[in-house]
């Protein structure tokens, strides 16, 4: 039986890259930047010489596994996929491997994962609740380290999020400065038995626009239909018009949902953007491609998962600090979903 052969060590790597032991680390760990070109011949040196940094070794000498956890609700979605993207390869620069969860919404998934993080198999969490009152984070004072993202309100513990309020109230400004009147909600919720912080805060932005412009809340045109997805955009686009009222705009709480609402409107022979217009949020990769192109909110990722990253490796050297928060900033971004003044749906 033929030996493997022995494993390649960071001295090795430098040699071959020609830079020093402490340059290989600085690019495994990501701890301190390192120049793009000394970067591409280190990294080009550990493909070569397939080398596989010893995370455990290195995380035993600091008490740590060298893995964290990140928990969404629903791994299915676009948006969901693009983020823990991001917030993986943002770990991988930093030396520390991923373990990620789905939570489903259902509370007794994030008890399981503090457990694990109390029991050391997870250095960190990146959690995004769906509702502070059925989260974990009722018991701030026994939690791991952890950062919250997405839009559950709270100053329990470090939190990454943009301005989703802002937001959606940026996107009913937008169809309404196109003369929409009729402004249809896709997403709506402010039952409290179902509704999430997403969906409340979201809905919220939308009524501070119309409050703004002097259009009356009509709760005819706020529609929800469960899950988020793109089966449940369009079931809510057909209950809005077994209901029978007009609307010149649908403002989706998020692409997934207005992919949806797109298909149940062309099935029903309403054109967009001549008819009715749509907006979405989230900017996931499939909103350029719709037929229109959806016009959406867009944030930066990237950004969203470097903080995230940063404040959790900041909570995981420093338990006792207090929290922060960072909110990032989101654009608009006009495409052919909202082009032209619409001449509306009449039932």
């Amino acid at each position: 039986m033929t030996a493997m052969p022995p494993r390649a060590t960071m001295k090795d790597v430098a040699a071959l890259a020609g830079v020093s032991p402490k340059t290989v680390s600085n690019v495994v760990t990501g701890t301190v930047p390192v120049n793009e070109d000394t970067r591409s011949k280190v990294e080009a040196a550990m493909l070569q010489l397939d080398f596989v940094p010893n995370l455990s070794a290195r995380g035993l000498r600091k008490g740590r596994s060298g893995i964290i956890a990140v928990a969404l609700p629903d791994l299915a979605t676009a948006f969901s996929a693009e983020l823990v993207h991001r917030i993986v390869e943002a770990a991988h620069e930093r030396g520390l491997a991923v373990q990620i969860e789905e939570t489903a919404s259902e509370p007794e998934r994030e008890k399981e994962l503090v457990s694990r993080a109390r029991a050391h198999l997870v250095d960190g969490l990146i959690l995004n609740p769906i509702r502070l009152e059925d989260s974990v984070l009722k018991y701030a004072d026994r939690l791991p380290p952890l950062v919250v993202i997405g839009e559950v309100e709270q100053n329990r513990a470090d939190h990454v999020r943009i301005d989703s309020r802002l937001a959606a109230a940026d996107a009913t400004r937008h169809v309404l400065s196109r003369g929409a009147r009729r402004i249809a909600v896709v997403g709506a919720d402010d039952d409290p038995s179902v509704a999430t912080a997403t969906s409340r805060l979201r809905l919220e932005g939308v009524h501070d626009a119309l409050r703004e412009a002097g259009i009356p809340r009509d709760p005819a045109l706020e529609i929800n239909r469960l899950p988020w997805s793109m089966s449940g955009g369009a079931d809510a686009v057909r209950a809005l018009l077994d209901r029978k009222v007009a609307f010149d705009a649908i403002v989706a709480l998020t692409d997934t949902l207005a992919l949806g609402a797109l298909h149940t409107l062309h099935e029903n022979g309403i054109r967009v953007p001549e008819d009715v217009i749509v907006t979405g949020f989230d900017d996931v990769e499939f909103s350029k491609f719709t037929s229109p192109s959806l016009t959406t909110i867009a944030f930066d990722r990237r950004a969203f998962a470097v903080a995230a990253l940063g404040l959790l490796e900041s909570r995981m050297d420093d338990r006792a600090a207090l929290p922060q928060a960072l909110t990032l900033s989101h654009r608009l971004l006009e495409r052919a979903s909202t082009a032209g003044r619409p001449a509306g749906h009449r039932p």
